[in-house]
């Protein structure tokens, strides 16, 4: 029986990498989707790609405004939620001396403003007994050169499932995350780095990741359809890693 059977769902940051993966495998596991992004033309290819059962919203999690509207879709088009993967996230390179507030600043907006206030606008959309899932990263629990503040940024997340978790008690909502390691997404082509410098780097992280590769977004899709499901009923707060051994070999 399919795990996700008669659920619905909303995924940010769903156009691609693993939002998208993991929007396809709910739609196989028996979900409806709602799949958020912030450039419309690659929303309509997303959506196109998944077929009827997934639905586009042109949303950037920077914009309280376009939360509130995402909200307010949530509820026109499901009525409620039983699963929310707040996934949406970039990743930007720089040595810590070099980061500017501007830098600094939309990292932060994007990761963690972004997450909350996610959480914060579709929570009242969601069914007593969901299951919401925020995208963290290995790199909350270790260090990586040019990602003080992506890690930082994430390490907040991470704090936020406890925290949520604890507030939505009352609910039965249950608030968990995924901790991806190196994964072979778009993010990588979005970091400001010549060509050359991103091969090395990229068999740097290849040479530290215990597993020897780039995980696959459907490897982290797998991970996170566990904790939408009821699989994961009796977890709440915790963070699962899935990074090919990177933070804790």
């Amino acid at each position: 029986m399919a795990r996700l059977n008669g659920k619905t769902a909303v995924i940010t940051g769903g156009t691609s990498g693993i939002g998208f993966a993991t929007a396809r495998l709910f739609l196989e596991e028996g979900a409806r989707v709602i799949v958020t992004g912030q450039n419309e033309t690659r929303l309509q290819e997303a959506a196109q790609k998944l077929g009827d059962n997934a639905s586009p919203v042109l949303a950037n999690v920077k914009n309280l405004a376009e939360l509130d509207r995402l909200a307010e879709r949530v509820a026109e088009i499901f009525g409620s939620i039983d699963v929310l993967f707040v996934n949406a996230g970039v990743a930007k390179v720089a040595p810590f001396k070099q980061v500017t507030e501007a830098r600094f600043d939309e990292e932060m907006a994007i990761n963690l403003k972004g997450a909350f206030f996610t959480v914060q606008k579709l929570e009242p959309v969601m069914k007593d007994g969901g299951s919401i899932i925020l995208t963290t990263t290995c790199l909350d629990q270790t260090a990586m050169m040019g990602e003080s503040v992506y890690s930082a940024s994430k390490a907040a997340v991470r704090s936020l499932a406890r925290s949520f978790s604890l507030e939505l008690l009352d609910r039965k909502i249950r608030v968990n995350a995924i901790a991806p390691g190196a994964i072979e997404t778009p993010i990588w082509s979005k970091i400001e780095m010549p060509q050359e410098a991103m091969e090395q780097a990229a068999q740097q992280v290849i040479a530290r990741t215990p597993a020897g590769r780039f995980g696959k977004p459907e490897e982290i899709a797998k991970a996170v359809l566990f904790l939408a499901s009821d699989d994961s009923s009796f977890m709440l707060g915790e963070e699962i890693l899935v990074d090919g051994g990177w933070a804790t070999l």
